[in-house]
């Protein structure tokens, strides 16, 4: 006989404590439902928001900035609360230096930048009646834009193009441009404003504590759901239609049963794990999703020095390779320097740079050790600048692809996903008993049509699959 559930009894497991599922479970606590249960992988709370100590204050290994501010809900949370400032020009004013220590002159950066960059209000346009990929199109316009200065030098001009494109694979979070959908591309929303905010020196852990009501100064204290979160538990498997309830086990055999199970595990961990992770096997739609989206990755180095790196009027520096220096690396154990695209300030920290990595590079870095990292990055800066360059006193890289928990950074849509003709909404879409009961519900930033890949899409991902509970529960006749 099954046992009628209200608001009060319902039990509810999510499964991953970051934005979206922290997102998830609050909604549905300050909504009533007092049986929820968050079960979460890691020996923290936070998911891809992992902000550490480091240097004066904090730094933030995952997500960064508030990107945007109308329709941003993160933005919308703390707009009032004097937690964030723009990054200004850190990302626009940076220097571009070639592998035979030539500083471009800023009459030739300026003019390449602009073709780049300034650009992309027009991509919104230029999508609209293309077939091919992001990376097509950008190549196109962009030497298509060039034709208009033709006193730039077609090398440099080389150069700079293979840069951008891996800063914009750092952006989309892919191997390369050409894999990235120009279509799907457009399913993307940008939100109007300020598209990099920073945290100060409170790092992006503060939007956690305000969603869980927790007191800023007790590091451990998860507010709202204290008690409700286990840490250090992985789920082995998912039994999602035993009658009318649901069974997960873990890795240590404990066996958990739930009325309701909101997953909310990275897109990287889904595909890795889904076809022995859901018994029965997931239906095709959510199989084809989970196979044609794309979860890229991409890390970040930091370097703490005694006193501000280079020039004080450098903001930061990007890396073009000539030809021949990039063919011998390529021939050397430093070949995945060849996606590290560029190093910047950051914003509240004066004493260190923070770097990028992206694709293939970025995941054998992470099979480097640290000091190994670290030896090649200063050879790196010692390859390209005629100033010596002094030891880091910290050094930090970040191992998103290689943590089991993650296996990757964010997602994106790819060539192959408009192939499969997929997308985040058979992601998100839940699975129902034959009662409409909502059973297995996904969350997170890779169910988010167009918000995927930040932490606005993912914290809406998380209220969507509350919302979904609470008025399922809302339309059941109440039960006395």
């Amino acid at each position: 006989m099954n046992t009628i559930r209200n608001s009060k009894t319902a039990r509810i497991v999510i499964i991953g404590a970051g934005p979206s599922g922290i997102a998830a479970a609050t909604k549905l606590i300050k909504s009533g439902f007092e049986n929820v249960l968050v079960i979460e992988a890691e020996s923290r709370v936070g998911g891809r928001i992992y902000t550490v100590d480091f240097a004066d204050n904090v730094v933030d290994l995952g997500a960064q900035w508030c990107h945007g501010e109308k329709k941003n809900v993160v933005y919308e949370l703390v707009k009032d609360l004097n937690l964030l400032e723009t990054t200004g020009t850190i990302y626009d004013d940076y220097v571009c230096i070639r592998s035979n220590r030539e500083v471009l002159s800023d009459d030739v950066a300026d003019v390449l930048k602009t073709i780049a960059f300034e650009t992309i209000p027009e991509r919104q346009k230029g999508l609209l009646k293309y077939e091919g990929s992001l990376g097509s199109y950008l190549v196109e316009t962009y030497w298509r834009e060039l034709e208009k200065s033709p006193n730039i030098d077609r090398t440099i001009a080389h150069e700079f193009l293979d840069n951008m494109k891996k800063f914009e694979n750092s952006v989309e979070a892919s191997d390369t441009v050409f894999e990235v959908s120009g279509q799907g591309h457009l399913d993307y929303w940008i939100c109007e404003g300020e598209l990099l905010l920073n945290w100060k020196d409170k790092g992006f852990h503060t939007l956690l504590k305000l969603l869980m009501k927790s007191k800023g100064n007790e590091t451990n204290d998860l507010g709202i759901l204290n008690k409700r979160v286990i840490l250090n538990k992985k789920i082995e498997h998912i039994a999602w239609q035993k009658g009318d309830e649901a069974i997960i086990k873990c890795v240590d055999g404990q066996l958990i049963e739930a009325d309701h199970i909101i997953c909310t595990v990275s897109l990287g961990v889904l595909k890795e794990n889904y076809k022995k992770m859901f018994t029965p096997l997931l239906p095709p739609a959510k199989c084809r999703a989970i196979e044609g989206l794309k979860l890229g990755t991409v890390n970040k180095f930091f370097m703490e020095f005694k006193v501000p790196f280079g020039p004080p009027d450098w903001t930061g520096f990007m890396f073009l390779w000539t030809q021949e220096d990039l063919d011998e690396l390529r021939n050397t154990d430093y070949f995945w320097l060849e996606s590290v695209f560029g190093f910047f300030r950051v914003s509240y920290q004066p004493r260190i740079l923070g770097g990028w990595i992206i694709g293939p590079h970025g995941r054998h870095m992470e099979t480097l050790t640290v000091s190994e990292v670290q030896k090649a990055i200063l050879w790196l800066f010692r390859k390209f600048f005629t100033f010596p360059i002094p030891e880091p006193i910290n050094f930090m890289r970040t191992q998103w692809y290689s943590n089991p928990n993650f296996r990757g950074s964010y997602t994106f849509r790819s060539m192959y996903t408009d192939e499969l003709r997929t997308g985040a909404w058979d992601l998100a879409s839940p699975l129902t008993n034959g009662a409409g009961k909502p059973v297995l519900q996904f969350a997170g930033e890779a169910t988010h049509t167009h918000y995927y890949s930040t932490v606005h899409g993912a914290v809406e991902s998380g209220w969507r699959e509350a919302e979904r509970l609470i008025a399922f529960y809302q339309s059941r006749p109440s039960q006395l």
